[in-house]
This record gives structure tokens, sequence and C-alpha cells, in this order.
């Protein structure tokens, strides 16, 4: 019996009256054991409650079946739904997930990815730092399999899945201006996160499009609740405020929300109001939110499916999917002519 009292593979081949290795390639599936001794030492294992070491099992199968997740925060809606479609295949393929965070810091992701070295057999990362020169050529090690999340890469180094927020902020802004807004306010997200920018450049080319001439009016944010409450503040303080508000995500939306409230503003009647991503808040707010809905844990599963065809496929190609289309949902706070559908 190991240190502690553990059982050790020793043990089971002491009390299954084989070798060691046969005892290692009973527990691994190997063919060359005869049925009958990898039953028994199956159920040798398991009588002494036999638990294999996993560093040392992944040093004999080069595999630690885990894959490594890391992401620029874990809180809020958006990453719980994208690590819920993450692991939902993981689980499926009997792996398990380690998951780091950041918090914004550039040097703070890099040793994120580097602490991942050795521990995992693929990485899935959203960065917005991947397009820095070097960033992900000095922190990932060669051969690892990466796939990484709505990014903009300047090569093809590495797949990427994305989210077409470019069309997705388009399709809000034709409805908003349909429904007849003309001065329409967009609240900006972080400093360089590709998602906001995307979203900010479709709100800019709808208005060249469908109000030319009129100037972009965007207030700064950054994807959280209490930036939305403080650019609704803003808002209100202008001369003249807008028709309606397009937040660049839903938790921006609704801390502007809060603060229209708060104002004694009435939504839609004294200004509309739309979100980004449909979290499942946005359907339970009154008045519910008119925002563009993402699969958040659909684009976490493609990513994770594809990662795990890159570790096991050795080469083979994989179809590159197109962009995850949003899909405008009209609710109250930002109806269309006729008035508000509710989804």
């Amino acid at each position: 019996m190991g240190r502690g009292g553990t059982i050790t593979i020793k043990d089971v081949a002491r009390e299954a009256a084989v070798s060691v290795a046969t005892v290692s390639r009973a527990l691994n599936g190997h063919e060359n054991v005869a049925e009958d001794v990898r039953r028994m030492v199956l159920e040798t294992a398991k009588r002494l409650r036999y638990q294999p070491h996993a560093a040392a099992r992944s040093l004999s199968s080069r595999s630690t079946q885990t894959i490594g997740v890391v992401l620029p925060d874990l809180y809020g809606e958006f990453f719980s739904e994208l690590i819920r479609g993450i692991d939902g295949v993981a689980r499926g393929q009997g792996r398990h997930l380690l998951v780091s965070s950041y918090h914004g810091a550039q040097e703070g992701q890099g040793a994120a990815l580097r602490a991942m070295r050795g521990r995992v057999d693929g990485l899935l990362v959203l960065s917005p730092y991947a397009d820095q020169p070097g960033f992900l050529t000095d922190n990932l090690p060669v051969g690892l399999p990466v796939v990484m999340i709505n990014t903009r890469l300047p090569n093809d180094v590495y797949p990427v899945l994305n989210v077409d927020n470019h069309g997705g902020a388009l399709a809000m802004m034709r409805h908003l201006i349909g429904a007849g807004h003309r001065r329409i306010a967009f609240i900006g997200g972080p400093q360089g996160n590709f998602d906001a920018a995307e979203r900010e450049r479709g709100y800019r080319d709808a208005l060249a499009e469908l109000l030319p001439g009129t100037r972009a009016w965007i207030v700064p944010g950054n994807f959280d609740e209490a930036s939305g409450m403080e650019a609704g503040t803003a808002l209100l303080k202008a001369e003249a405020r807008p028709d309606a508000v397009f937040a660049a995500n839903d938790v921006m939306a609704l801390g502007c929300l809060f603060a229209f409230n708060e104002a004694g503003l009435q939504v839609p009647r004294d200004i509309a109001l739309a979100g980004f991503d449909d979290v499942p808040l946005a359907r339970f707010v009154h008045p519910t939110l008119t925002t563009m809905r993402i699969s958040i844990a659909e684009l976490g599963a493609n990513a994770m499916q594809r990662l795990l065809h890159d570790i096991q496929a050795g080469g083979q190609p994989w179809p590159e999917p197109d962009p995850l289309t949003p899909e405008l949902v009209v609710r109250n706070s930002a109806p269309t002519r006729e008035g508000a559908v509710r989804a």
C-alpha cells in the first residue's frame, strides 16, 4: 500500500498475481491482454478501490483528457452560457475542463495561457489580444491544438469561430430606423474588444447607409450594468435626448433601463431601448428587452467540437463554419410601428 494508505498499481498487481505492466495494459484498454486476465484485473482494481494517478497516466498515454479554457472573465451570463456549451460537449466525450480567466490584463492572459502548458490536450481561447504581434506565439506551445473564439487573427495559424456581430448590429439598426427612430445613440463596449468593435462598426455602417449625413452618437461602456446605467444617465443630460438607445450588449441595456426608470421615463413611450446577446434575463424585465439573439451555448459547443476534432483527427480537414448569425428578437422595449412582438 502506498504512502498515506493509498492503493497503488503495485497493490493491484500483487493482489491479482500479475505484473505491474499487465495491470497497466488492462486498465488502459490495450489489446494484448487475455480477456479473462483483463476481467480479473478490473475486478481486483474495483474491489481495492484503486484510482489511477492522473499525472502518471497522462505521462504514459501522452493525454491529460483535459481541455483548457481561457476567458477574459468568468462573471456574467455570456460566459456562463459559453462554458455551459463547452462543458456539455466535453462531458459527452469524457473530457474535463481547466478554466482560467485574466480579468482584462494582457500580461494576465499571457500568464494564464502559459500556465496551461503540459496540463491540457488543447485550448479554447477568447482574447482581445489575439491580433497583437507575437502575443499568441509567445504564450502558446508549438503543436498544441488551439481554437480561438470571437476574434480576428492576422493569419490563419489557428481556427476561429465567430459571431456575425457586424451583421447583427446592422439588423438591429434597420429595425430601429424602420420603427421611425432617427436619433439613435449607441452604448459601446470595452476598448480592444472584438465583439464591441464589430457591433459599433455595424451601427456606424447602418447610419451611413440608411441615414446618410447623421452623426454617430456613441457613449462609452464596459459591458457591465454599471457602465450601462452611467451611459443612460449621461444620455438623459443631453440637450436633445435620443429617440432610441442601442446598447452593445444586454447587460448594459439593463443598466440603462434602470437609469431611465429612476428618472421617471417610460420605455418605449419616451425612449426605445435595445440590446445584443439575448441573455436569459432579457425576457423577464419590464418592459421585455428587444435584442439580437445569439446561441452563446451553441458557440461554445461548436468551438469544443472543432477542438476535439483537431486533437483526434491528426490533420484531417474540417469544414470551416460560417459565423453564427444573430436573430432579431422584437420585444416591448423597442417595438415595431405596429407594436411589440413577444418572444
